[in-house]
């Protein structure tokens, strides 16, 4: 509720900002707030800020303190009662704030100012009226407003001085309302006696006088002869005046709002100007006799006051159009000034890219001379490096060379050659003399053609073919993916004697027989065309089908920053280029024998911890991942789900889980060491152990719940698998 206050306040430049602390709402408030908004129309530096404490005492004193803390100048505020809010009062006073107390009083001393009608008169006039009415002689009912506060004090102080005047006029009784309708008409049901023989009813404001004639008229206690009068004398439809006019009321009392002079008096308090400390504000009876007067005169100023409202809207509207015109003014000034700074720029711009492109031609000039000295610098090694090549292609050792040193001798001989080109280039583009050498087709061609003009290696040089096959279908298997196909023969020439090894040009080519083949372990190469090694082991990683094989990632970028990016692509291992031979078998070696472990661990039955890292040979055992686990215990479900159905193949186990029956022999071999198959009958024979054991069949029962096709080749196996025949189970 208080930020919903403090959001009425407006904010601006240098400003005043005036808060109106109201003890309650209704509508004699109403009219006085709105006079103030009408009154700051003529101060365009004032800013209000109203709240209404609902006749709650503990709520005005936080609303004044969250006011006074916001920064507010000045203080208009209603006590609704004279003491329970003068610690409020006080706090803001103190601080240097002027307060203001309008309507009802405080019994603080700390104020700026007072200013409102006088209470007591007000009381002593309508005792005076009604001795009148009543010829001095009758019974009166008084009903007092909120106990505690000023107005209701002081108009029963001067009511009852002004009956000590006429002894035949009975008061019969002075109940408590709390200036609200619904008080004073409950105030009358709790006296049964006093619902008949009254003459007169004085309620201290309009709203409770009403309240006792509703509760005399529902309870059929309504004489005709019965008088009200209240006080306020507000317009409006359910105003006093209105009411006088009706016959409804005999009579009010009309208590000024005036929310023009309060304002008034804050505005001259800010601006240093002289002001009453204490200002009474004039009032008048309302009558039969002028009560349509008044009505009318007040209709007329509540028109007027729209009036005005209207009139400041129109000029508010009129303020923010010139406001807009102002801004649209000033925005095509700046697009002015902003076209001729670019103008300026844009010939700016030109005449310093006419100066870069002079230093830029410059700068070639002596970047070639630097190209060709170097060229120059280069050439002499390469030409001892290539000479000294084309005469050992002469000997008899290169000749009758192994196909693998022939290989590798062709390798060094066709990037020499290369680079002896690019070379040759750059000195023929400084010279504008023609390029007389081989395109790099004609160099590949030359010296593969070398290397099939070598004669044959003798039947004794060959190695033995048949046991050699035999050894490689046991090899594992190892996919290298590198665009430079020198590298890929000089990877294979290292690792062809311990594996089998796949070659591919790319990462999607390399991804494609990855999940074709499913290998045991990969190498690429960082910098590739198509895919890069990072992207090619994210896929290889976040495939299902080749998640669980390793990675060596290779590549000459050596910085850490590069090695940290090579990790966070899933790689489980990084070597950068030169490299040892023997580095790379002993990594391919160790990441192989960590993955034969990760095997036995994971082919227990309870594995305690199936991704804690072992020690082995002080490198730390590769961590099987989380996707890798959540595959086997899919398939294992699928397995148990089916152990009955003795026509389960790996292809639909496969199909289930959405792979080939490649991927998924491969996958699961080299996550458990065993086959699906080997896994299925496993799971079968552990299954049928548990049913013999807790005795839930006859063997020949189990044999069929289990999926055995014939109870001989259940025995068979359950055999080779425990060691013991069913039946000794």
């Amino acid at each position: 509720m208080v930020a919903a206050v403090l959001a009425s306040c407006s904010t601006g430049g240098k400003r005043y900002r005036i808060a109106v602390s109201q003890c309650s709402a209704d509508i004699w408030r109403e009219k006085q707030n709105a006079e103030m908004r009408i009154g700051s129309y003529l101060h365009d530096n004032v800013d209000l800020c109203f709240a209404s404490a609902n006749d709650n005492d503990e709520r005005q004193v936080h609303q004044i303190d969250s006011l006074v803390a916001t920064g507010i100048d000045l203080l208009i505020v209603c006590p609704n009662q004279m003491a329970t809010i003068s610690s409020a009062i006080d706090r803001a006073y103190d601080k240097g704030i002027p307060v203001i107390v309008f309507e009802r009083k405080t019994s603080s001393e700390k104020h700026t100012a007072y200013m409102g009608a006088d209470n007591y008169e007000m009381g002593r006039l309508m005792g005076n009226y009604i001795a009148t009415r009543l010829a001095g002689k009758g019974k009166v009912i008084e009903v007092m407003g909120l106990k505690g506060s000023s107005p209701a004090i002081e108009r029963h102080n001067g009511f009852v001085e002004a009956m000590r005047a006429y002894p035949n006029i009975e008061i019969v009784a002075t109940l408590q309302g709390d200036w609200t309708e619904r008080s004073a008409y409950e105030a009358v049901l709790k006296h049964d006696r006093l619902l008949t023989d009254i003459d007169f009813v004085f309620g201290q404001n309009d709203r409770m006088a009403i309240g006792v004639r509703k509760a005399l008229s529902e309870h059929g206690h309504l004489s005709p002869k019965t008088l009200f009068c209240g006080i306020d004398g507000l317009p409006g439809e359910n105003g006093g005046i209105r009411l006088v006019r009706d016959s409804i009321l005999d009579a009010s009392y009309i208590y000024p709002t005036h929310g023009d002079k309060l304002l008034e008096l804050a505005v001259d308090i800010l601006e240093g100007k002289p002001y009453d400390k204490e200002t009474l504000l004039r009032s008048a009876l309302v009558t039969s006799d002028n009560a349509g007067i008044l009505l009318m005169q007040n209709e007329e100023m509540m028109h007027q006051s729209e009036y005005v409202d209207q009139l400041h809207n129109k000029a508010s509207d009129y303020l923010q159009q010139l406001s807009t015109q102002r801004t649209v003014t000033m925005l095509a000034i700046g697009c002015a000034v902003l076209l001729l700074a670019i103008i300026v720029f844009v010939y700016m711009y030109f005449l310093q890219k006419a100066k870069i492109s002079k230093e830029r031609e410059q700068m070639n000039r002596q970047k070639l001379d630097f190209y060709t000295q170097v060229s120059h610098e280069l050439r002499t090694p390469l030409t001892l490096i290539e000479g000294p090549l084309s005469q050992l292609a002469e000997t008899a050792e290169i000749k009758t060379a192994g196909e693998e040193a022939a290989g590798m001798f062709a390798i060094v001989r066709r990037n020499t050659a290369h680079l002896t080109r690019l070379i040759n280039k750059i000195l023929d583009a400084q010279t504008g003399a023609p390029a007389e050498n081989f395109t790099p087709e004609q160099i590949d061609n030359l010296t593969l053609k070398q290397i099939q003009d070598e004669p044959p290696l003798t039947q004794s040089e060959q190695p033995e073919t048949d046991s050699q096959q035999e050894s490689q279908a046991e090899q594992p298997n190892l996919l290298i993916v590198d665009d430079n196909a020198d590298i890929r023969a000089y990877l294979k020439t290292i690792l062809q004697y311990k594996y089998n090894v796949r070659e591919a040009e790319d990462g999607k080519m390399g991804l494609d027989l990855a999940r074709e083949e499913v290998p045991d372990l990969i190498i690429s190469d960082v910098m590739m065309p198509v895919m890069n090694g990072l992207e090619f082991c994210q896929h290889v990683k976040s495939d299902v089908a080749t998640s669980h094989i390793p990675v060596i990632l290779l590549t000459a970028r050596a910085l850490s920053q590069h090695q940290i990016e090579g990790y966070e692509s899933g790689a489980d291992a990084y070597i950068t280029k030169p490299f040892s031979p023997q580095l790379l078998l002993a990594r391919v070696d160790n990441l192989l024998r960590n993955r034969h472990l990760l095997k036995d661990i994971f082919s227990k039955e309870n594995p305690a911890t199936p991704n804690a890292a072992i020690q082995e040979d002080s490198e730390p055992l590769m961590q099987i991942s989380s996707q890798d686990s959540v595959f086997i215990e899919k398939f294992k479900t699928i397995i148990n789900a089916n152990l009955s159905n003795s026509e389960l193949t790996v292809e639909d186990i496969g199909a289930e889980i959405g792979m080939s029956r490649v991927q998924l022999y491969r996958k699961i071999k080299a996550l458990t060491g065993l086959s699906p198959n080997e896994q299925l009958r496993k799971a079968r024979l552990e299954k049928a152990r548990e049913l013999l054991i807790a005795k839930s069949g006859t063997v020949s029962e189990i044999v069929y719940q289990v999926g055995f096709s014939t109870p001989s080749y259940f025995s068979k196996c359950f055999k080779e698998e425990f060691g013991c025949s069913p039946n000794e189970v």
